[in-house]
């Protein structure tokens, strides 16, 4: 079973699936906290990559980079099927968002992870991020984590 992870358009069925299934899954773990809406149409813009893994050409998992400014990306939206966690597909989606910000001349890699996301947080310290402070618009929160990598 191959996983590959490329940059796609967002405008498929199977990326709104996934997108759906990520707001899902934030509304259960942060149930009436207001959330940052993505939907295929506000990722089809500029300066926005979407990247899908796809496990034999079926869509485990997504994430989007964003670029910003001053060399710096947000990672945002890292969702993987279920039916698909544990089998390395959210680092290898982690892993294809750092080449590609390698490759647009990206040094540093932003996010923020709410506190009850305890797996996606993990996986980001293992793979070398670090606390950082709040980016952008994001303002402190007692549900947010900003953890930040050089590349």
């Amino acid at each position: 079973m191959s996983l590959v992870v490329a940059a796609e358009t967002p405008r498929q069925p199977e990326v709104a699936a996934l997108l759906r299934l990520s707001d899902e899954i934030a509304a259960t773990l942060y149930p009436g906290e207001p959330r940052r809406a993505l939907n295929p149409e506000t990722l089809d813009q500029p300066g926005i990559h979407l990247l899908v893994a796809r496990r034999d050409g079926v869509a485990a998992g997504c994430c989007a980079l964003l670029e910003a400014l001053e060399g710096t990306a947000e990672l945002k939206r890292m969702v993987v099927d279920p039916a698909q966690q544990r089998q390395g597909v959210g680092r290898a989606l982690l892993h294809g968002a750092e080449a590609l910000a390698r490759a647009r001349g990206i040094t540093l890699l932003r996010l923020e992870v709410g506190i009850r996301n305890a797996a996606g947080e993990a996986l980001y310290r293992a793979e070398g991020f670090r606390d950082g402070a709040p980016f952008g618009t994001y303002r402190a929160s007692p549900i947010s984590r900003f953890l930040e990598k050089p590349l």
